[in-house]
Parts: C-alpha cells; sequence; structure tokens
C-alpha cells in the first residue's frame, strides 16, 4: 500500500475527488483549507490580502499498482493551469489498522 498526498490549488477539488472515484480510491482524509508555497514555482497560498487563494490537500492509502496511474492523471491536470498549483507526493505504508 502507499499513501498519497495531493496538495493543490482549491479549485481542483472536485476533478481530483473524481480522479480518485474513477481509480477505485475510496477511502481519503481531506483537510479544506492549508497555507503553503510551492519550493520552485507558484504563488504562495496564505488567504491573506496580499496572496488570498487558499490551497487544500487530500491524503489517500492506495493499491501500490494505482499509484502511477493516480500521479499521471494528476500531472497532466497540472500540466493543463500550471499557475495554480498541484503536487503529490507519495509514501510507503509500512502498516494500518
Amino acid at each position: 500500500m502507499k499513501s498519497i498526498l495531493i496538495t493543490f490549488d482549491q479549485a481542483y477539488y472536485e476533478r481530483i475527488i473524481s480522479t480518485l472515484e474513477k481509480q477505485g480510491c475510496r477511502g481519503f482524509t481531506y483537510l479544506e483549507q492549508v497555507q503553503g508555497r510551492g519550493s520552485k514555482t507558484g504563488v504562495p497560498h496564505y488567504g491573506s490580502h496580499a496572496w488570498p487563494s487558499m490551497c487544500s490537500a487530500i491524503i489517500s492509502v492506495v493499491e501500490d499498482d494505482k499509484v502511477q496511474k493516480i500521479l499521471d492523471i494528476l500531472h497532466a491536470m497540472d500540466k493543463q493551469t500550471e499557475q495554480l498549483g498541484l503536487r503529490a507526493f507519495v509514501w510507503n505504508i509500512e502498516q494500518s489498522i
């Protein structure tokens, strides 16, 4: 099993949920408002007067064989509208209860 952490501009929410559902990933945790900025590009998402946009994050634990397809879809989504910001990170899951 793998954990995918997806951080994204809030405008992506429905598309990401739809992607996870279409790939058979039912379970996830959604963090509606998170703040941050990209390490190389993109504008900050601080929810402030100067930087009013906000980010969200979703973490989902999925089967290993689904990870690459999800990452490919997310990468294509990001390439279409790079200025919004979307990143995904994958970790191994050693145990769960």
